[in-house]
């Protein structure tokens, strides 16, 4: 397996480590570098890399922007961010406008090397720093969206769902709260109603597979 490379990155320095230390992996071959927007693209026509290796900020159009153009015009190469940048703004729009991989310039050289090699055999890439902070992300976003679900939901309108999911009839709902069978009926109504739900079946489905029972009192 042959990996041909293309280095874009606006600091020499920049470039030069990153040429000596990809030129020592057998599986790598650097096929060219630029420096910055317009020589990126020319020299990926001219040299069609398998993977390019992109700085977020470069002259001329910034890296997000750069990869865009690339997914575009050049769908078979694959991206690599390699960035300082660490915020969850710069990642996410990473990752929509195509890249392959992100990867931190304060990482081990092996994790660079991992995240080519993977791009290269179309796989996702991120270093370990990265790869834990989508994971947090995720896990928040994924807390908030939950909670969002439930925010137009009465405590008793838990209770009741719960209840459904326990198999309970409105009258023993009714008698579990209670309540009249007429007010268990219309919580259930309005349940189906507010989660946009069919049935009691799916109230109860719905209420096993977000955990209600741990969260109601």
């Amino acid at each position: 397996m042959t990996i041909k490379v293309l280095i874009v990155d606006d600091h020499a320095v920049v470039r030069l480590g990153l040429n000596t230390l990809l030129s020592d992996d057998k599986e790598i071959i650097i096929v060219g570098e630029a420096a910055n927007a317009d020589q990126a693209m020319a020299q990926i026509k001219l040299q069609n890399p398998d993977v390019v290796i992109l700085d977020i900020q470069i002259p001329g159009k910034n890296g997000i922007e750069v990869c865009k153009d690339i997914v575009k015009l050049h769908p078979q190469t694959k991206i690599v961010m390699l960035t300082s940048h660490s915020s969850d703004e710069f990642i996410t729009q990473a990752i929509r406008a195509g890249a392959s991989g992100y990867v931190l310039k304060q990482v081990g050289n092996e994790e660079l090397i991992r995240a080519i090699k993977a791009a290269y055999i179309g796989e996702m890439a991120f270093d370990t720093q990265t790869t834990s902070q989508m994971v947090q992300r995720f896990k928040k976003m994924e807390k908030e969206a939950e909670e969002s679900i439930f925010a137009d939901l009465s405590q008793r309108e838990l209770q009741v769902m719960v209840l459904v999911a326990e198999g309970q009839s409105n009258k023993e709902i009714g008698q579990s709260l209670n309540l009249s069978e007429i007010t268990a009926r219309n919580y259930v109504s309005n349940i189906l109603s507010k989660l946009n739900l069919r049935n009691r079946i799916d109230i109860a489905r719905f209420a096993i597979n977000h955990h209600l029972q741990d969260k109601v009192d």
